[in-house]
């Protein structure tokens, strides 16, 4: 998720020497800087390399797993300036976590972004801390805005947010890979499935945005009265289809929770 905030970020316009990174390795941090242009250091080369990182930043992104959020922030917490915001993609690690492990002086922000970030199309969930002030979460929301949309919540729904935007491309990527398993099982050559059934959804989701429709109206236009449609939908409805989708994202919810209560 970092190198895709990093990519959208580039990709926007943003002034890649206002960055700096850090990375485990030398051939990631030689790897980022040209790619992106962006100062990279490496942590196999010393634990300051975080700390030299945050130095001077008025904003510090914290895109690590959820189980070394703490632990990083511990680390920089001394070399974070005065009135910084911190901003974390991790799920399940609250606010109060993260205020805990760094002064008082500085502000926390959860953020719940999803990879479409590296095409400027993220869908992007917010939440401030209860040190964070309106202006924090505007420099948030200006952030995640050079990648796609925000979207700003109260802390006790960004989970759930996280379960619906931040897992959704993935759902959406498994989704195309079965219908295009479904296409190969009718005949079709991998190349001539991964066509029809990539052009398919692209092309759904860009008549979904160009039409201003729902998507129930929209499928309502596909669907003719006793035709092949129907009956594709209404297999659908008989496997439990909606059902299906809510066990899943209340799966990911319960996960996140978990994550939440040290469960890592």
């Amino acid at each position: 998720m970092g190198k895709a905030i990093l990519a959208g970020l580039i990709k926007s316009g943003f002034d890649a020497a206002n960055i700096t990174v850090t990375t485990k390795s030398d051939a990631s941090a030689d790897a980022l800087n040209a790619e992106f242009g962006v100062l990279a250091f490496a942590l196999e080369n010393g634990d300051d390399a975080n700390q030299m990182a945050v130095a001077g930043a008025d904003v510090v992104l914290i895109a690590v797993k959820p189980a070394y959020v703490s632990e990083t922030l511990v680390g920089v917490a001394d070399n974070l300036d005065d009135n910084a915001l911190v901003i974390s993609v991790a799920a399940g690690i609250t606010t109060e976590a993260m205020q805990a492990v760094t002064p008082d002086d500085v502000a926390v922000v959860r953020a719940m972004p999803n990879t479409p970030a590296i095409v400027g199309r993220a869908i992007t969930g917010l939440a401030a801390g209860s040190r964070a002030t309106k202006a924090n979460l505007e420099t948030a929301i200006a952030l995640f805005e050079t990648v796609g949309q925000t979207i700003t919540v109260d802390e006790s729904q960004i989970d759930a947010l996280s379960t619906i935007s931040g897992s959704g491309p993935a759902y959406v990527f498994y989704l195309i890979e079965q219908f295009t398993a479904a296409a190969q099982s009718m005949g079709f050559g991998a190349e001539q499935a991964a066509l029809m059934v990539n052009e398919t959804f692209l092309g759904a989701s860009l008549l979904l945005e160009a039409s201003q429709k729902t998507p129930a109206e929209l499928r309502k236009q596909v669907t003719s009265p006793n035709g092949t449609t129907e009956r594709a939908i209404a297999a659908l409805e008989s496997a439990k289809f909606q059902a299906t989708f809510e066990a899943a994202t209340a799966a990911a919810l319960a996960r996140a929770r978990e994550i939440a209560n040290g469960n890592r």
